[in-house]
């Protein structure tokens, strides 16, 4: 047998809060209406004292009487027959009238039963729909799939908050999944690094070692190989660097955390990284406050950045100025924000601290700009793409947000958003 559905259950159960009483209280008044309108009649009470009345009226016409007598006599039987008819007649419209307000109240009956099922009906259908399309969301959600985006459905107001709620719920779900997805991702990219760095480091030592021995025999050497020694100087100090990126890579930033200048740190970090053949603009906010953090991680972060922003103003025709501007200011953090996604100057609860970082170079495709973070991505020759990896790596530990805008052609800004009330580094990789 079929189980009725939830808007089949919900529909009976109102449409019989609704009748049952309705039922009893028109059932019971309208029998009480047909017993007490035949009790008003009385009509067998009537055909009682006609009957004893004929009866006295006969025995006494028998009897010797006077004339006063038998005219009071003729009056009686006047008035009792007269009475008797208007009995009958009292007794036929109450009849009726029982037998009208019965059908008069089934008839209600039957009017309240339709507008108790139109009623019910409504009601079981702006209750149940809703209910049924949530359960569908569930459904939807535990397979991670979207919910339906939409204008706000009839129905309860309340329905529609739960199903805001059930959309907020819904993104976290999916944030959450893609930011564990991107954790797991991470830990599993930076101990490939640190098995590459330390792979790396092992014979690097002693070659470097080597070619210094070489180097310094240089003057006794054929010609024909000094040119070799120095290539071999410079692909072991780039294989050296490699490795350096790497274990850089392989871990988070570790030891104990300090108050930072962040004015400071970054008037420093650009100037001492800025070429004299690029301009540079280095404009902090007077206001912007200090923050917790690893002073060194952060500065090879923003270093990683501004080298980037170098080789890219160098990329440029020579008739364009080269130009870097870094700028520091307070920022109101949205702690929703998506870890390597665009950032905005909410109206959050935190303060931060935001770095931006803005070139003159050639810009980056917008197809392209969403994979600057990952690791192992990069269009320099002889790069390793780790740059801005290293970069956004340290920003997310310190439990900040990074973000990137270009334009081909003009430019592109890198930011970072570090808080300033969060004492707390984790790894947040996501």
């Amino acid at each position: 047998m079929k189980r009725v559905g939830f808007r089949g259950r919900l529909f009976t159960i109102l449409l019989s809060f609704a009748l049952i009483p309705s039922i009893v209280l028109t059932l019971s008044g309208g029998i009480t209406s047909y017993w007490a309108l035949k009790l008003v009649g009385a009509q067998a009470a009537w055909d009682s004292v006609a009957a004893s009345g004929n009866r006295a009226l006969g025995a006494a016409r028998t009897a010797p009487l006077t004339a006063d007598q038998r005219k009071a006599l003729a009056e009686f039987d006047s008035t009792l027959g007269s009475n008797a008819l208007q009995a009958k007649r009292a007794s036929y419209i109450y009849k009726a009238a029982a037998v009208r307000a019965l059908g008069g109240a089934i008839l209600s009956f039957l009017i309240l039963a339709l507008l108790a099922s139109r009623v019910a009906g409504h009601l079981s259908r702006n209750m149940s729909r809703p209910l049924q399309e949530l359960v569908g969301w569930t459904e939807r959600i535990g397979r991670g799939q979207p919910v339906p985006e939409g204008p706000p459905r009839r129905g309860a107001p309340e329905f529609e908050v739960l199903r805001q709620r059930m959309r907020d719920m819904s993104r976290e779900l999916e944030l959450g999944r893609a930011r564990a997805i991107e954790a797991e991702r991470a830990a599993t990219l930076r101990e490939s690094a640190r098995q590459v760095a330390h792979e790396l480091k092992n014979p690097l030592t002693p070659i470097r070692f080597a070619v210094e021995r070489l180097r310094r025999d240089l003057p006794t050497l054929p010609p024909a190989l000094v040119e070799t020694v120095e290539v071999l100087d410079v692909e072991s100090r780039r294989l050296e660097a490699m490795a350096r990126s790497f274990s850089q890579f392989g871990r988070l930033p570790e030891g104990p955390q300090a108050p930072i200048d962040v004015g400071e740190l970054v008037r420093y970090t650009a100037r001492s990284t800025v070429p004299t053949d690029i301009s540079l603009d280095v404009d902090v906010d007077d206001t912007t406050p200090m923050i917790h953090g690893h002073h060194d991680a952060l500065a090879r972060a923003l270093s990683n950045v501004i080298l980037n922003a170098v080789d890219a103003c160098r990329s440029v025709p020579n008739d364009r100025s080269a130009q870097i501007t870094v700028r520091v200011r307070p920022f109101a953090i949205e702690r929703a924000a998506n870890g390597g996604g665009p950032l905005s100057n909410g109206n959050g609860a935190a303060k931060g601290v935001e770095i931006a970082v803005a070139d003159s170079g050639c810009g980056i495709a917008k197809e392209q700009l969403g994979r600057i973070w990952e690791p192992y991505v990069t269009s320099k020759p002889g790069g390793t793409g780790l740059g801005l990896a290293i970069a956004r790596q340290t920003v997310l530990a310190h439990r900040g947000s990074v973000g990137a805008d270009s334009e081909p052609g003009t430019g592109t800004t890198i930011r970072f958003v570090l808080p300033v009330n969060d004492n707390g580094v984790g790894n947040s990789d996501g």
